[in-house]
């Protein structure tokens, strides 16, 4: 799963195993969605395939620049676009508890930049954990089929964009009351918190 830390917005979700197939087409949807702009940062655990997925997806072609020594000339080769910085999170365990948290810069400059964090991220998968049943652990509730199983998975992900209010992006205005907002509200995306059968029922291409 691709997420928003500003917003909270899920961008993306690829069901299926951790190979780097999968996290090549989760960013490639990443990369569509944001109407093929590069993102500032991009953040994650230290699964290797990450940043490879990265380069491939965000990268530039380029060539370089004859030296001017015997042999044939450098090919074109894909490199990290100026401006993306990827750190990934490191964690130390001790008797299978945490006891740091480190970020560590993979590319990209580091400079004044804040820490690598993938919390939340973390959380959103306890609130789908909580959200579908199927998910949860130790549980006969496990999906049977496939296809049940994906569409379950897309139905709370993108749902949870439109029809839940995240408490931590509640806004007060004033002495007012405290305004509840989706990520979708906050990602300018829409201006209020949609019922889940007025999502259900929207078209799902629009023209």
């Amino acid at each position: 799963m691709a997420l928003d830390p500003d917003s909270r917005l899920v961008l993306s979700v690829v069901v299926g195993k951790r190979i780097a197939e999968n996290a090549e087409l989760l960013l490639l949807d990443v990369r569509d969605r944001l109407g093929g702009r590069v993102p500032e940062v991009v953040t994650s655990d230290e699964y290797p395939a990450y940043a490879a997925a990265i380069v491939s997806v965000f990268g530039t072609e380029a060539t370089p620049p004859r030296t001017g020594r015997p042999g044939r000339p450098a090919g074109p080769r894909t490199t990290v676009p100026e401006g993306l910085r990827y750190a990934t999170v490191h964690k130390t365990r001790e008797k299978g508890r945490v006891v740091a948290v480190e970020s560590r810069e993979v590319f990209g400059a580091a400079e004044g930049a804040p820490p690598a964090s993938t919390s939340y991220l973390e959380r959103h998968n306890a609130t789908d954990r909580h959200r579908n049943a199927r998910k949860g652990r130790k549980t006969y509730r496990f999906s049977k089929d496939w296809d049940i199983h994906t569409a379950l998975t897309a139905f709370t992900m993108y749902s949870y964009n439109f029809c839940w209010p995240v408490r931590t992006l509640r806004k007060r205005t004033g002495a007012g009351p405290w305004q509840p907002r989706t990520p979708a509200m906050v990602a300018k995306l829409s201006d209020h918190v949609w019922a889940l059968d007025e999502w259900l029922s929207r078209p799902a291409v629009q023209h």
